[in-house]
C-alpha cells in the first residue's frame, strides 16, 4: 500500500469520526453491548525451533585395513548392531594367531616353572638344594604366572582388533553420510558413516535473555509442528552461558518418544510462559476497520461515537486493544450493525 492511499484512508477514517460524532443518534434498543473490562492473559512467548536427533553418532574406523563391502548407504535403515561395512582381517587375524601360539608357549613355561618350584620345596629341607638355587626357582615361578597374564592380554587385544574389523550400527537409526568407498584403505580414527535414530527427537531455540529467568520459574514449553501436532514437554535443557553474539540462551526440549514422522531439520513453534499481563478482550463482532485503521463503537450517553483503538494479538474470536479505550466504557457488540443502522436513517 503506497503512503498516498493510506493518506486517503486517513482521511475518510477521520472524516467518517467526525460525522459520527455530530450526526450518530443511539442505536436502536435493542443493540446489544458490552462493558469494558481489564482482565488477566497468559502472556506466552513463541520462538522458532527446530528439531534434531537425541542419538545421532559418526562411526570411525579403529583398526587399518582395506574396505571390503559396504553394506549400507546413506538413507537407509540400520537396525541396531548391523554390520554396517567389513574392512580386512588378514593382518588382525595373524596378530591373533601369535597370540595365541605366546599364550600356548607360556603356558608350558609356566608349568615346568611350578613343577620346578615344587621339587625344590621338596628338597630344599633335605638340604639337597641351596637357598640360592630355591630363590631362583621361586622368582621363575613367578615370572612365568605373569607371562601367561601377559599372553591372556595379548589374546584378548587381538581379538578385540579383529572385531573391529566388522564395524557394526551403534544404535538403530538412518545413514546421513558416507565418508569412504570400497576398496580404500582406511587408518583409525578415520570416519566412516554418519547416522541418527528415529526413536526420540528434541526441539532446540533459542531464548532471549530478557525471558530466560521466566523460563525458569516455570520450565515448560508448548510445540506445535506444520502439520498441527502438539507437545507438552518439561523436560529441558537449559545452557548455563549465553552465545556471544546473539546473547540468548540454548534451550533444548525433549519431545515424547516413537513419535512418528519427526525428523531432524524440522521447523516448529515453541512457546512458553512469561507471567500474567491485564488487558482488554473484546469480541471481533466490536471492531470496524477500514484499511489500516481500527475503530468501535463507544456508547456515549445516548449516542454511539466511533473510537479509534490500537490492537494488539488477535485469535478466531477476540482482539485485544491495547489503547484506546478505558476500563468501564460501553461499546457496541455488532459495530457493523450499527453502522448500517445509522446509515439507513
Amino acid at each position: 500500500m503506497t503512503s498516498s492511499t493510506r493518506f486517503y484512508l486517513r482521511l475518510m477514517f477521520i472524516t467518517l469520526v467526525l460525522l459520527t460524532s455530530f450526526s450518530l443518534r443511539a442505536a436502536d434498543s435493542h443493540t446489544k453491548t458490552i462493558k469494558v473490562l481489564l482482565s488477566d492473559h497468559t502472556r506466552w512467548i513463541e520462538l522458532d525451533a527446530k528439531l534434531e536427533a537425541v542419538k545421532a553418532a559418526t562411526v570411525s574406523a579403529q583398526t587399518s585395513g582395506r574396505v571390503l563391502s559396504l553394506h549400507y548407504d546413506v538413507n537407509d535403515i540400520v537396525p541396531h548392531g548391523a554390520p554396517l561395512l567389513e574392512i580386512t582381517s588378514k593382518e588382525q587375524g595373524a596378530a591373533l594367531a601369535a597370540a595365541e601360539a605366546e599364550l600356548a608357549k607360556a603356558i608350558a613355561q609356566d608349568t615346568q616353572a611350578q613343577l620346578t618350584r615344587q621339587r625344590y620345596a621338596a628338597l630344599f629341607p633335605q638340604g639337597a638344594i641351596s637357598q640360592g638355587n630355591m630363590d631362583e626357582a621361586i622368582a621363575q615361578a613367578k615370572s612365568a604366572e605373569q607371562a601367561v597374564s601377559a599372553a591372556n592380554a595379548n589374546i584378548v587385544r587381538a581379538n578385540e582388533s579383529l572385531t573391529y574389523t566388522s564395524v557394526s550400527a551403534p544404535f538403530s537409526g538412518i545413514v546421513t553420510h558416507r565418508y569412504v568407498e570400497e576398496g580404500e584403505t582406511v587408518s583409525p580414527g578415520q570416519a566412516l558413516l554418519s547416522g541418527f535414530s528415529l526413536s526420540q527427537m528434541r526441539a532446540v531455540t533459542q531464548v532471549p535473555q530478557r525471558y530466560i529467568d521466566a523460563l525458569k520459574q516455570q520450565p515448560e514449553f508448548a510445540i506445535t509442528l506444520n502439520d498441527g501436532r502438539n507437545f507438552q514437554s518439561d523436560k529441558l535443557t537449559i545452557f548455563t552461558f549465553a552465545d556471544p553474539q546473539s546473547h540468548s540462551y540454548k534451550v533444548r526440549i525433549l519431545l515424547p518418544k516413537g513419535e512418528a514422522n519427526l525428523m531432524p531439520g524440522m521447523w516448529a513453534k515453541a512457546k512458553f510462559k512469561a507471567g500474567v499481563t491485564r488487558s482488554i478482550t473484546l469480541p471481533k463482532s466490536a471492531l470496524i476497520e477500514r484499511g489500516e485503521l481500527s475503530a468501535v463503537y463507544r456508547q456515549l450517553g445516548e449516542r454511539f461515537v466511533l473510537n479509534q483503538v490500537r490492537v494488539g494479538k488477535t485469535d478466531s474470536h477476540n482482539v485485544e486493544i491495547l489503547s484506546g479505550l478505558d476500563e468501564g466504557d460501553t461499546v457496541a457488540l455488532d459495530a457493523y450493525q450499527v453502522l448500517l443502522s445509522q446509515q439507513s436513517k
